[in-house]
């Protein structure tokens, strides 16, 4: 018989510990055969920090890294600039690259680094309890604002891909959803085109994904999906935001 489907060789014979409907194996998935097409994986570096995250070292099949919290970008440019010939990637939640990370991430895509950056954004501290992350959407519920989020009190969520692609160093910024199977292919692409981008020397790529979180949101997988599609796409809407080497 053919064979139609089979585990990426750049993912570990390891299952997934994460919540029933998480994204993140989803995303895991994607990198692995995004690697796996490219014939790269003996050249891939990947960096993980706290947060949900972190649990990336246990199935990645290939050299990883463990860093803290919201420090990825600055390991990524110091092992690239090491390493040139590598291929270096981080793999970051919203909680980390949005909030203790920002300066890191502002200044690795200003000063152009050639890493490539692929961004988990659920809305929520997934790892730690639920609370409110600067990606919260207003009015949603999470542990720390039980009664919604009031953008008069904890202000308005932190729209990354919008404020990055003003930077001039960054060279492909982008905003994908996990929501369905056309924008998981859609997702493909995009980070298929963040490690392509390294690979040609083009720069500072980061690719946003909108990610399901059914635990902390108290949603079924199906609706966490629904969600997306209904509230997080209005605040967060995907696309290409920049990308200097677009061809005509």
């Amino acid at each position: 018989m053919k064979k139609i489907f089979q585990r990426p060789a750049s993912l570990k014979r390891e299952p997934f510990r994460y919540c029933p409907g998480c994204g993140h194996s989803l995303i895991h998935r994607l990198i692995a055969e995004c690697i796996d097409d490219m014939g790269i994986r003996e050249r891939v570096i990947g960096i993980a920090p706290v947060g949900c995250a972190v649990f990336a070292y246990d199935y990645f099949n290939f050299d990883m890294l463990e860093v803290a919290h919201g420090r990825p970008p600055a390991a990524a440019t110091g092992l690239k600039r090491a390493l040139p010939d590598r291929i270096i990637f981080s793999y970051q939640g919203d909680g980390d690259l949005a909030a203790i990370g920002t300066a890191e991430i502002i200044h690795a895509a200003n000063r152009g680094e050639n890493i490539s950056v692929f961004f988990v954004n659920n809305a929520t501290y997934g790892m730690t309890g639920g609370q409110m992350a600067p990606t919260t959407l207003p009015g949603q519920k999470t542990t720390t604002t039980p009664s919604g989020r009031q953008v008069m009190r904890e202000g308005y969520p932190l729209r990354v891909s919008e404020l990055l692609a003003t930077i001039e160093g960054a060279s492909y910024i982008a905003r994908t959803s996990l929501d369905s199977y056309m924008n998981l292919a859609v997702t493909k692409k995009a980070i298929e085109k963040a490690f392509r981008y390294q690979i040609e020397g083009k720069g500072f790529s980061l690719v946003e994904i909108l990610s399901p979180c059914p635990v902390d949101w108290k949603l079924s997988p199906p609706d966490s999906l629904k969600w997306i599609r209904e509230e997080m796409t209005a605040v967060f809407p995907p696309g290409d935001y920049k990308d200097r080497f677009k061809e005509a």
